[in-house]
């Protein structure tokens, strides 16, 4: 999959955060401290200046992660019915997706596909493969504080029923020619490409950026 280039601005925003983020962990002189502090503070600005977002609600996003600055982890589960796939719909920004989030601490990959699964659209599940491996702030709109891998599995549904949770609007089957608006940032017409792809092939290797 080729993916779109990241603004500039993103870039370097994210780099001198990372950067002050990682000196702050391991600094002890006073002096450096407050030199990754100013570093800090730079980068908020600068992104409440392109997201038009306060500088304090910026440097919340950044507190999330404290320690040494890597990428987070989102994983998401892909479900077949006859042909269609399974996708819910985001309250905050009224877009579709798969069922996924943020891996939790002690969960492994597969078993937070069959989490969010469970959880965002009330069916049980068993993770089947791995269909892909992305770069999560290339592929749609960016995720702004975060550089993020997105893992996407295959998950077979064993049961249950169609239940959004309180973050889900409704659950729905789609098939590919008639795809609902989608919420970029979790899911995008590209990655649900390479899904049904693996549904054409089930031989097909996983996809990675």
């Amino acid at each position: 999959m080729n993916a779109p280039r990241l603004p500039d601005w993103l870039t370097w925003a994210r780099t001198v955060q990372a950067v002050a983020q990682n000196g702050l962990t391991y600094a002890q002189n006073p002096f450096d401290r407050e030199r990754y502090t100013k570093l800090a503070a730079l980068a908020a600005e600068i992104f409440a200046a392109y997201t038009r977002r306060p500088a304090a609600e910026v440097v919340a996003w950044f507190d999330v992660q404290p320690g040494y600055a890597t990428p987070k982890v989102d994983v998401r589960g892909a479900c077949f019915r006859d042909g269609k796939i399974l996708l819910v719909r985001e309250r905050s920004d009224g877009g579709w997706c798969l069922p996924g989030g943020w891996a939790e601490v002690g969960d492994s990959p597969a078993n937070a596909a069959v989490r969010e699964v469970r959880e965002e659209a009330g069916y049980t599940s068993v993770a089947r493969k791995l269909l892909g491996v992305f770069d999560a702030n290339r592929g749609g709109g960016p995720l702004v504080a975060f550089h993020a891998f997105k893992l996407i599995f295959e998950c077979v549904i064993t049961g249950g029923d169609a239940q959004p949770d309180h973050e889900i609007l409704a659950v729905g089957w789609f098939g590919r020619a008639a795809l609902p608006p989608l919420s970029g940032k979790r899911t995008t017409t590209a990655q649900l490409a390479e899904c049904f792809a693996h549904l054409d092939d089930p031989a097909r290797p996983a996809a990675f950026d």
